[in-house]
């Protein structure tokens, strides 16, 4: 027992650099067995009601054959080598459960001897917990780049959710940094997942970027060797291509249709999959990531991308010194931007272009695109489309829809605003209530990013500052002039 706890100190500690945070967007129903999957999600943090829900997250093993120059694991470090035993893994799983330990279990490996060696291995682990040990949890398996279209179909059945890592933005940084892996063996995985759960009708897609349209038809089927997105320089993207099948609804031969509903019967990953890249590594801009973000979700329509701040653990002359602290601030811009496109009905022509290439630190993008746009605001709340009232800073798409339903029954007052779960502070600078606007007289974008950053005079505010920093009080403010712009 204390050689199998050594193993799990060694392999939990190497799997810390892998994003496991999300919702797991499935409820697997308990028939008298062990564990549910909860919808309302599986991961570190609090779920939608309010629960604190953990997982196991580690490693299958951290024996690797590769040596990308980023990673822990990677072949030429120094460092204990361990693996789990398919038995030992299952077996230490559902103690933990059985303990109160976890909800679920998050599953990476580095590659041991070859990437369908390393997935047989993982297979036959998941395969006791689900069989053996009548395991009903919430399950989230890597799926390593390379592997055989047998073990990802297999890996599947028994998974929740599936993610291949993308590992970086571009092709040129994949090759400089992790060099044995291929654009071509990262996409194969990807494409069949996304063809998989189209053939059972099972393809969801981010957030609501694809509302109303036929994701489980054949417009969306992927196929090999064909180009559905036109390729940018020095971006990382499938060359794959919409397949054309005849039937808008699926497969015209009756094969097809016979086989298809064979295959509806058994459930296939059904929180869909998410992928990972690492950022700050490379010298990508933030227009490079969100371009392929946004490619990575019309090709594959995966649930999610998920973005991981370099955190430099090993000297390399090409990577960050060890020194360096971790992007974070910018992995919280790229994930704002990120929720703007998969609910918000952005593009990432609209957040940045070839002037502004890179994220505003100081601002979440919502507000940096509205100030960019003020020809566009104020926005008159009474009187917006649901479109029109999501792109006002500080309204998200709850207070949106209170908002619409509110009119309906009379006009929305400014101090209704706040109830509805408006963020006054930023909205307030781009709306009007009943044609009355309660920003700031003089409209320029300048002014109004002062006043959201609580900035004086080219200083911004302090709690401890009782100098020339401090705000201006109301009386203090009356009579400025009102100047456009």
């Amino acid at each position: 027992m204390n050689l199998m706890l050594d193993k799990l100190k060694i392999l939990a500690d190497s799997a810390k650099y892998d994003v496991s945070c999300s919702s797991s967007g499935v409820g697997r129903r308990n028939n008298g067995t062990i564990g549910s999957g909860a919808s309302e999600g599986i991961c570190h943090t609090w779920s939608a009601d309010g629960r604190c829900i953990s997982l196991l997250k580690v490693l299958f093993t951290n024996k690797c054959v590769y040596d990308c120059e980023y990673c822990v694991n990677r072949r030429s470090a120094d460092g204990q080598r361990v693996s789990f035993e398919p038995e030992e893994l299952a077996q230490l799983t559902i103690e933990f459960y059985r303990r109160n330990y976890i909800e679920g279990l998050f599953l990476s490996s580095a590659v041991e001897v070859s990437p369908d060696y390393t997935a047989e291995r993982i297979l036959s682990c998941l395969r006791l917990l689900r069989e053996k040990y009548g395991f009903a949890g919430y399950i989230h398996a890597k799926i390593i780049p390379g592997v055989s279209e047998e073990l990802v179909h297999a890996i599947g059945l028994v998974a929740d959710r599936l993610s291949v890592n993308i590992e970086m933005p571009t092709s040129k940084s994949l090759e400089l940094f992790a060099p044995q892996k291929k654009p071509k063996q990262i996409f194969a995985p990807m494409r069949q997942i996304t063809n998989t759960l189209i053939e059972r009708k099972a393809l969801k897609g981010p957030g609501t970027m694809f509302k109303g349209q036929k994701l489980n038809s054949a417009d969306h089927y992927l196929e090999a060797g064909r180009k559905s997105i036109p390729l940018r320089q020095g971006q990382v993207q499938d060359s794959q291509n919409i397949r054309e099948l005849g039937d808008a609804d699926g497969f015209s031969s009756s094969a097809g249709i016979l086989m298809l509903r064979r295959r509806q019967k058994e459930v296939f990953a059904p929180a869909g999959q998410t992928t990972q890249m690492i950022i700050g590594a490379g010298q990508e801009t933030d227009r490079q990531i969100l371009t392929t973000t946004e490619n990575l979700y019309h090709t594959f329509k995966m649930k999610r991308v998920y973005y991981s701040a370099y955190i430099p653990v090993l000297p390399s002359p090409i990577l960050p010194d060890v020194l360096t602290a971790p992007p974070l601030g910018r992995e919280h811009r790229l994930y704002q931007a990120d929720w703007l496109l998969r609910f918000y009905g952005f593009e990432v022509s609209e957040i940045l272009d070839e002037e502004n290439p890179n994220l505003d630190p100081d601002l979440d993008p919502k507000i940096s695109w509205a100030l960019r746009h003020l020809d566009q605001f104020p926005v008159e709340v009474n009187k917006a489309s649901m479109d029109r009232l999501l792109r006002i800073p500080g309204v998200g798409t709850v207070s949106a829809q209170r908002i619409l339903r509110q009119r309906k029954i009379a006009a929305v007052k400014y101090e209704d605003l706040k109830k509805m779960g408006v963020v006054l502070k930023r909205a307030k600078h781009f709306l009007t209530c009943s044609g009355k606007f309660y920003g700031e007289k003089t409209f320029t974008p300048e002014v109004i990013k002062n006043q959201i950053l609580q900035i004086n005079d080219g200083i911004q505010m302090s709690m401890f500052d009782e100098g020339k920093g401090r705000l201006l009080s109301g009386k203090e403010r009356k009579g400025t002039v009102l100047k456009n712009g």
